[in-house]
């Protein structure tokens, strides 16, 4: 099975949002890259979003202009699915659907070597029913980023039930090649763990805007200049020690039992939904975002993940 060490070139497949700040990571890296996809659109939507991306990078002083061209010689776009049989790592984005997966992964795990170490970057689907299309599972684990990875340094390396040690740390050892920060998910729980832990935030959320407790703006804002700042710099557990769990002990004993449980999506997410406001990719959420709206609230939040990424762990060279 190959070791971070022996991949060079890397096939990504999806050229979605992810894909497309895959590709500019390991670019950046030094690694050959190849972004997949089923079609040519997709694959000039992925070269224009990337073109986006280095030329704010360079606007901001990340990258030199130099730098950002070089990054992006090092990707390449194809539909082709031959590219498989040169890959030394393949990372699949495709769309959260099983079946889909399935159909991906029963066909490419035949095409690439045997000893090439396979990840999907699921958001929560089963990284062992996923393995169950894969020819020699044992070398497949889960590689999930946070959105936008190109920004965000956390990826968790989820175990199936049939991934082997020397899989999980080729992908613990190239996340670290990519000056990411990666944790190790064991049996393979649904949601793994960032996503449970944003679920669980999120029903508490829209349990206290259903309520009239605050508004959705001031949830917003307590996380922002309150929590958020908190655990930008601390988890749940050191915030705990700092606390004192003698304080958290007495506070829990009666919170604990006041706080939402439901297992049902909330209701303000349903709605929304129903009625087609899916958020920045519609024009319209739980805010507006018409017209020219939407690019400068990306925009906005891009300039500031950076410059949070900038003071906790300095310069990014992978954006």
């Amino acid at each position: 099975m190959k070791q971070a060490a022996d991949i060079r070139h890397v096939v990504l497949a999806g050229s979605g949002v992810m894909g497309a700040s895959f590709a500019q990571i390991f670019a950046a890296h030094g690694y050959s890259v190849t972004l997949y996809d089923i079609a040519k659109e997709a694959l000039d939507k992925a070269a224009s979003l990337i073109a986006i991306n280095q030329k704010a990078m360079v606007d901001q002083g990340a990258l030199t202009q130099e730098e950002s061209r070089d990054l992006v010689q090092q990707i390449r776009y194809t539909t082709e699915k031959e590219v498989f049989t040169r890959a030394d790592f393949v990372l699949e984005a495709i769309v959260e659907k099983m079946a889909v997966k399935h159909s991906f992964w029963s066909e490419v795990s035949e095409l690439v070597g045997e000893d090439v170490v396979l990840a999907t970057n699921t958001s929560g689907l089963s990284i062992s029913q996923i393995a169950q299309a894969v020819k020699h599972p044992e070398r497949f684990a889960g590689m999930h980023w946070v959105n936008p990875p190109h920004l965000i340094p956390l990826v968790e390396v989820i175990a199936g039930e049939k991934s082997s040690p020397d899989c999980l740390e080729t992908i613990r050892s190239l996340a670290l090649r990519l000056e990411q920060h990666p944790v190790m998910v064991h049996k393979d729980p649904p949601g793994f763990v960032l996503n449970r832990l944003q679920y669980a935030l999120l029903r508490e959320a829209c349990h206290i805007v259903e309520e009239g407790y605050a508004s959705l703006e001031d949830v917003d804002s307590v996380m922002k200049y309150g929590l958020g700042m908190r655990y930008a710099c601390l988890g749940p557990f050191e915030t705990v020690d700092f606390g004192g769990i003698d304080v958290f002990y007495n506070v829990g004993s009666y919170l604990f039992g006041q706080l939402c449980n439901d297992t049902c999506v909330p209701r303000i997410i349903q709605e929304n939904f129903e009625a087609g406001r899916l958020g920045v990719k519609s024009g319209a959420g739980f805010h507006d975002y018409s017209g020219d709206k939407a690019a400068k609230a990306i925009a906005k939040r891009d300039a500031e993940f950076l410059k949070l990424s900038q003071c906790l762990f300095g310069k990014r060279e992978d954006v």
